[in-house]
């Protein structure tokens, strides 16, 4: 015979499992959502598409670093903007998907010491509502990720103004 005393108590039980299953896997949805933005925060420019501005506003994200989607040839990819970069910097699989013919090789120095890489012009590039062409760039063999390094041979034709967590790029 059961005893409906036992079945109610494991009954409540269940129920109390469930609902803190169900809040704590919410609040991770929640917390998640909150990280991201937190470490992507111009993901907003990737729903804007390109404007006709030539200003594009970017927030530094948790790191300190400016992070922003863009495109290269009209494909969406997501750059970490980087001064210290003498050009664009690619990585060796980001390249394959971006069909990327490479012009020959040169010599280039990291932080990680001298290597060799494979040097492409981009037809278009593009961050926000900025878009220059023929923007000489390389491919690194040695890079990991999908993040493409943003650097001076594209950040040369803009002004920059950093105040505070802001950067504002101009052409």
């Amino acid at each position: 015979m059961s005893d409906p005393d036992k079945n109610r108590r494991f009954m409540a039980r269940l129920m109390t499992y469930s609902f803190w299953l169900v809040l704590l896997a919410g609040l991770t949805f929640l917390f998640e959502g909150y990280l991201h933005q937190k470490e992507y925060p111009n993901q907003h420019l990737a729903e804007t598409g390109e404007n006709t501005t030539n200003e594009v506003l970017l927030k530094r994200n948790r790191y300190g670093h400016y992070v922003a989607p863009g495109q290269i040839n009209g494909v969406p990819v997501v750059f970490l903007l980087d001064t210290g970069a003498t050009s664009v910097s690619i990585p060796a699989d980001v390249a394959k998907k971006l069909s990327l013919s490479p012009r020959g090789s040169s010599r280039v120095s990291t932080a990680n010491g001298t290597i060799t890489v494979a040097n492409v012009v981009l037809e278009r590039v593009s961050v926000g509502g900025l878009t220059l062409r023929n923007i000489n760039a390389h491919i690194n063999p040695f890079m990991e990720g999908e993040v493409i390094l943003l650097g001076m041979s594209f950040m040369r034709h803009l002004e920059m103004l950093q105040k505070g967590d802001t950067l504002r790029l101009r052409l």
